[in-house]
């Protein structure tokens, strides 16, 4: 025996740590959405809530499918929860995408980029479900495409957010980013956990950005 869970290729005290520090970000999420839902809903436009309610709630689920896969043995079990994990991932950043599109962004701008990115986001659980080889890859790849997309809309949104909410997005998406590099990095013990780590930094900064900025500048409108 090698220590492995299943077909995983992590180890038994690896799966832990990886399990637990998702775990935490079910629980930051949950009152995460509690927050937003608070905060928004002093405004006058139902989709401000709306918005954030879909941040929110793709928060929950990206954070508690990971939690299940990683602290689940059972093979098929695992497998259908490690889907869940992949999907997440991509509704979690059409998510975060939703309250800067429909709240800061607005207009044309706004509704044109959330459909840009929900649609990738639809493309990228087709791809999730299907059987194409290499579809990890596909899948990392659209990650970077639909992080990053908000670039096309650069003018827009420096007009819109405020210096301290530029930054907070900007040091969210190097988060996410940068953690990918631990994700590949699989001879590296803990790899995934500390990819974990840095996905849970990208998902608090955001997270601030948008209650700080986000909802307090339509707020103030």
């Amino acid at each position: 025996m090698n220590g492995r869970i299943g077909s995983t290729r992590y180890s038994a005290c690896e799966e832990i740590v990886n399990g637990v520090t998702h775990a935490i970000g079910v629980v930051l999420a949950i009152g995460g959405l509690c927050l937003l839902v608070s905060v928004s809903i002093c405004s006058d436009r139902i989709l401000d809530t709306v918005s954030c309610v879909i941040f929110g709630v793709s928060l929950i689920f990206l954070y508690s499918s990971s939690t299940l896969y990683h602290s689940i043995n059972q093979p098929r079990i695992k497998a259908i929860f490690r889907t869940f994990d992949h999907v997440g991932i991509l509704l979690l950043i059409a998510g975060t995408y939703t309250p800067f599109t429909l709240i800061t962004l607005r207009g044309v701008w706004g509704w044109w980029l959330f459909g840009v990115v929900w649609s990738l986001a639809a493309a990228g659980v087709v791809v999730e479900l299907s059987h194409l080889r290499h579809k990890r890859m596909m899948s990392i790849s659209l990650y970077v495409l639909m992080g990053w997309a908000m670039i096309v809309a650069t003018k827009p949104l420096f007009a819109a957010l405020p210096d301290g909410g530029l930054l907070l997005l900007f040091l969210g998406g190097l988060a996410y980013t940068g953690g990918i590099g631990f994700y590949l990095w699989r001879s590296l013990p803990y790899h995934h956990a500390i990819w974990h780590l840095f996905v849970l930094s990208g998902s608090v900064l955001h997270f601030c950005c948008v209650v700080f900025y986000v909802v307090p500048v339509s707020l103030a409108v």
